[in-house]
């Protein structure tokens, strides 16, 4: 066998395996989750907060899509208005985006851009 080709193929694979633990996902949809937001129920989330504007949450940890929100945050419920397929969520105001959780397990779901 040839140790430098296989030196060179275990470092590639510990390589790739490291850039993919290092991997945050930050703004999107949950794994497993499916929440599809209209474009003109957007601009309806986009209006109420500008409409109703509600104090940022502020944490030490980032908040960001699969993260628990610690207990002591207050979860708001999400108007009807914002379209069928976000009722079921509650939301937060943390970064200048609503962020749609989960209420049962309080994990993010989505950040709306």
């Amino acid at each position: 066998m040839n140790k430098p080709l296989t030196a060179i193929s275990l470092a590639l694979c510990l390589a790739v395996g490291a850039a993919n633990a290092q991997t945050t996902i930050t703004t999107g949809t949950a794994p497993g989750a499916t929440v599809v937001i209209e474009p003109q129920y957007r601009e309806h989330i986009r209006s109420y907060i500008v409409e109703h504007p509600v104090r940022p949450v502020e944490t030490r940890e980032r908040i960001v899509v699969g993260a628990t929100v610690p207990e002591d945050v207050e979860l708001r419920t999400v108007p009807t208005e914002w379209g069928p397929t976000v009722t079921r969520y509650r939301y937060v105001y943390a970064n200048e985006h609503v962020v749609l959780v989960e209420p049962s397990t309080r994990r993010v779901v989505q950040i709306v851009e």
